[in-house]
């Protein structure tokens, strides 16, 4: 009886030694604290926020990172419009969102990052994985605002799988598709990115990709592979997506 009960004992600790898995939907609300809607403002348009992508806080938590594209579509030198940050007010005041100016920090166009900053009170950051470690039939997960100017600011979370790891210099289907920042990509060295079995819209570009088991971000949302136009992507999606590895964003945000 006595060596039963103390084999017992030691299952029972090599049981309990091993780290319980992380319920998926507590990974998505704690993810969810770290999305914004990345914008401007205006005052003498109606409405006067006007949606350009997803992004969300790193690093100190007074830094935000999007894809360099998404930055690039608000205007220069316009006094009257203003690059903001939104994002659900969790104050419970009776407005449902707050919006925060902010201000480019830094950027890396080969890499279609860019790094932007607020000041005031810092918010959750997210945790960063190693994106070297990343295997093809991962689980993984993105939270962003698919159709931020036509749904609303709601984030919206899609789940799949890491399908390839594959080179970003890839025929492109159209000669047309070779502008300026294909050119600068293609000449400047291959690199690769995250395939991702996961369907995806406009409005995510900038999403978090993170590890559905752990919340750990391994990359950040970069373009999706559209049949046809952009205005077909709403109705015939081909769950093909990319993301830029987090690697790139470790070395832009490196003191």
């Amino acid at each position: 009886m006595r060596r039963v009960f103390v084999a017992g004992l030691c299952g029972f600790a090599l049981f309990s030694a091993v780290p319980a898995q992380a319920d998926f939907s507590d990974t998505v609300a704690e993810i969810k604290r770290s999305v914004v809607a990345v914008g401007t403002v205006s005052v003498l348009r109606n409405p006067r926020f006007r949606f350009l992508g997803t992004g969300f806080v790193v690093g100190d938590g007074n830094q935000i990172v999007t894809n360099a594209h998404v930055v690039q579509a608000a205007p220069e030198g316009d006094e009257n419009e203003k690059l903001v940050i939104v994002f659900p007010n969790a104050e419970r005041t009776s407005e449902r969102f707050m919006a925060k100016p902010i201000r480019k920090e830094m950027s890396d166009p080969d890499h279609d990052l860019a790094l932007l900053r607020f000041d005031g009170p810092p918010m959750p950051a997210v945790r960063l994985g190693d994106s070297d470690a990343v295997r093809d039939g991962q689980d993984v997960a993105l939270t962003g605002f698919p159709l931020g100017g036509s749904i609303g600011i709601v984030p919206v979370t899609h789940k799949g799988i890491i399908s390839a790891i594959t080179p970003v210099g890839q025929p492109l289907p159209s000669s047309r598709q070779l502008d300026s920042q294909a050119v600068r990509r293609l000449s400047g060295g291959r690199y690769s990115v995250l395939q991702l079995d996961i369907v995806s819209y406009p409005g995510n570009s900038g999403s978090p990709l993170y590890d559905a088991n752990t919340g750990e971000v391994l990359g950040i949302l970069n373009m999706v592979f559209i049949k046809g136009s952009k205005e077909a992507a709403l109705t015939n999606p081909s769950g093909i997506s990319y993301a830029i590895p987090v690697s790139f964003l470790k070395l832009l945000i490196k003191p």
